[in-house]
């Protein structure tokens, strides 16, 4: 199981009122619905192996020096220079879910220059399979893959309405397999990316032009194939004005999957390696209660 960790506790924060407080105080509601979510994964999903998957870089500079405009709307205008606009009390809150993944022995993994796609993408590329993808990004369902034995775990809608992304859920959605979706996505756009699309193409159309031609690749080929007649001159005119944003954007678009990244010792903890740790993370957070039940999901899995 691999966990869009930010996705997590980002749906956490604004899914539980902020009124859950430590003894000081202190907003705990992203603490314990990501603790809560993650124990209801585990009993459902049964995982041997588990890695939370980190953005250590939300925005990688090499995405935005492609595409300027990928992620602007959720910089902070008023923070440090190209800062997530992450709400303080979230903020504060995400030292202690790492503290507590920690103290528990469950894996994390980030890499400088690269998002927590990124990771996920390497991590369920390198396997071994099968692996479950946890997320609430759509970019992610490109990873699906029915023969390696990868599956996305789609959570937009919250667990219990989670979705599971095969290779017939995604055709069926969106008229393409998983391999097709990221080209997709980048034709149509996205703006939560900030992906303004080719103007005039929709969903029907992007998914179309990606069935018949494969990938953005082929399609760009096509542009520059006079021969090709199938391509049409309304979209032909529309696609080949966009044709820089098309070049560009597929990379953005696209999940890194070869990342150098270390071993992880990634088994399921038969028990916390630092039991001591979490009971104080309990008692000063007030969320024993949700540590417990972690801990309990956990035992049942590793054993």
């Amino acid at each position: 199981m691999l966990l869009d960790s930010a996705g997590l506790w980002f749906r956490a924060f604004y899914a539980i009122p902020d009124k859950i407080t430590a003894p000081d105080g202190t907003p705990v509601n992203a603490v314990r619905g990501f603790c809560d979510m993650l124990s209801t994964l585990v009993q459902q999903r049964q995982p041997s192996r588990l890695v939370a998957c980190l953005d250590l870089s939300w925005r990688p500079a090499w995405r935005v020096e492609l595409l300027p405009t990928y992620k602007t709307h959720r910089l902070d205008l008023g923070g440090p220079p190209g800062a997530e606009d992450t709400p303080d009390p979230l903020a504060a809150q995400i030292p202690v879910i790492l503290e507590i993944l920690a103290a528990f022995g469950i894996a994390t993994a980030g890499a400088l220059d690269y998002e927590a796609d990124d990771i996920i993408g390497t991590l369920a590329t390198r396997g071994p399979s099968p692996v479950e993808v946890i997320t609430g990004d759509r970019d992610l369902i490109q990873l699906a893959s029915d023969a390696d034995g990868i599956a996305v775990l789609y959570i937009g809608a919250g667990i219990r309405k989670m979705v599971v992304m095969d290779d017939a859920t995604v055709q069926a959605k969106y008229g393409v397999p998983p391999s097709g979706y990221a080209d997709f996505a980048a034709l149509r756009g996205d703006p939560s990316d900030g992906l303004p699309g080719v103007p005039g193409v929709g969903d029907k159309t992007a998914s179309g032009l990606i069935a018949k031609y494969g990938s953005l690749d082929n399609l760009i080929a096509a542009l520059d194939d006079e021969t090709d007649t199938a391509l049409g001159r309304t979209h032909r005119a529309k696609l080949t004005t966009a044709r820089d944003y098309l070049i560009a954007a597929q990379k953005v678009v696209r999940v890194v999957r070869d990342i150098d990244l270390p071993v992880l010792d990634d088994a399921i903890p038969a028990t916390p390696v630092d039991p001591a740790a979490l009971a104080s993370l309990g008692e000063r957070w007030g969320v024993a209660n949700s540590i417990g039940r972690l801990g309990v999901a956990l035992g049942s899995v590793s054993t």
